[in-house]
């Protein structure tokens, strides 16, 4: 048969955390024992739905503090020069004419944070924002998954999805007392996460009704930038080509998922836009030099298929169009000193799993580039950001690096992490860079 909470586990929908009519103070003594059986024992419980179960593994596994509140990093002036200069700043007025009212007359907050989980704006009713600034649920603070634990903005950018987080649900027990839904908000054109939009309140907040609605604002605010950034027309075209491994081409009002190996081609075509001979472009495709010019060509003339002669050139190759690319925004933004505004562009290592020489290359020299001025800036938030992602995670050099400039009371995990990279990579090894990473 079960017991109640595995059937209320059953059928509540595993977005919402609580489904119409249920119980709301059964559902937080369920979750309440599950929480303090897991932060004593390691173990989740049957009625922890799996969302919420795979974020508090990940938050234990980022020595995240049950007891612990979320840091400010971002001062009033440096916020304000920040948001004024993020995308969403465009949308805040869609967002404050959806949510508005419903934020006043519910007692809520509603937030808009940036792809890290900085909290950019905190908007709402007046005594809901003096209770939560009281854990740090303020302009600045950054409530990522990994420094803040489960939550529904920090959650929703981590699995990029609606997200309702409840009561217990959070891993730090300050938050324990609000509910929160979050929807990722991402750039129409090119898919890259932005941000996401938060409305944080009491347990009235835990039903479907509020994750549908945030995630309609969040297609509204979605719609706006489409309205007010067009999709380049005309010569212009856009590559999205970081942590994916087949890049996706914007251009002449279509959208092109690309092969593995077109993707390749056109990765480091947009790098070498003064176009490349065929033996050149072998060099960086190939690992094999017995690949001959006659295989080049045929993928050429299927990838002159797909995008049409006016995007393909020949004599040399070459991508006869402008092409604004996701690395080359991360390199623009390193070479102007913004190490911030770079790591919130680096979505992942340009095509992790390709091989090819020329991809390859360039992969390791924007990751070098980006760790080399994250660990010369020595910002705790930011190194901890580049350490626990997935391809930061056997970084030596950072780990090290974010050990030495945390506080003393919470550097032993980092220490504790550094030394067992360095007995992992052994004296003279390569640290972190193995694999697709």
């Amino acid at each position: 048969m079960g017991t109640d909470a595995d059937r209320e586990a059953e059928l509540t929908d595993p977005w919402v955390a609580l489904e119409p009519g249920g119980d709301a103070g059964r559902r937080v003594d369920v979750l309440r024992r599950a929480y303090e059986h897991f932060t004593t024992a390691g173990r989740v419980e049957a009625g922890v739905r799996p969302v919420v179960a795979e974020s508090w593994r990940r938050s234990a596994r980022a020595r995240v503090a049950p007891e612990g509140r979320a840091s400010v990093e971002l001062g009033d002036d440096e916020l304000a020069v920040y948001r004024e200069g993020h995308p969403l700043s465009r949308v805040m007025p869609v967002i404050r004419e959806l949510t508005g009212a419903y934020a006043v007359d519910g007692e809520h907050l509603v937030a808009v944070c940036d792809a890290q989980a900085r909290l950019l704006w905190v908007e709402g009713h007046r005594g809901a924002r003096e209770r939560a600034g009281r854990m740090n649920f303020v302009e600045g603070a950054r409530w990522a998954e990994a420094v803040a634990g489960t939550n529904a903005p920090g959650t929703a950018l981590t699995v990029d999805r609606p997200v309702q987080v409840f009561s217990a649900e959070h891993f730090q027990r300050p938050v324990q007392e609000w509910t929160c839904a979050a929807a990722p908000v991402h750039d129409p054109h090119s898919g890259r996460l932005l941000g996401a939009v938060d409305i944080t309140g009491g347990n009235r907040l835990a039903h479907p009704h509020s994750l549908a609605f945030v995630g309609a604002v969040a297609r509204a605010a979605e719609s706006q930038l489409a309205l007010l950034s067009p999709r380049p027309s005309g010569d212009a075209a856009q590559l999205t080509a970081l942590g994916r491994d087949e890049a996706l081409l914007v251009a002449e009002g279509r959208k092109l998922r690309l092969s593995r190996r077109h993707s390749e081609i056109v990765v480091v075509l947009a790098h070498r836009p003064e176009g490349l001979s065929g033996d050149e472009l072998l060099l960086e495709l190939y690992e094999d030099e017995h690949i001959t010019p006659v295989t080049l060509r045929a993928e050429m003339s299927r990838l002159r298929a797909l995008l049409g002669p006016r995007l393909l050139g020949s004599r040399p190759y070459r991508l006869a169009v402008p092409v604004d690319t996701d690395f080359g925004t991360v390199g623009r933004r390193l070479a102007s000193g913004a190490v911030a505004a770079a790591l919130g562009e680096y979505t992942g290592p340009l095509l992790p799993a390709s091989r090819a020489p020329g991809v390859a290359r360039l992969r390791e020299q924007l990751r070098d580039q980006l760790r080399t001025a994250l660990i010369a800036r020595g910002d705790p938030g930011l190194l901890a950001d580049w350490a626990y992602s997935p391809w930061g995670e056997g970084d030596l050099p950072a780990w090290r690096a974010l050990a030495a400039v945390l506080p003393e009371g919470r550097r032993a995990a980092a220490q504790a992490r550094a030394s067992a990279l360095d007995r992992e990579y052994g004296n003279g090894a390569r640290a972190g860079f193995g694999g697709r990473w």
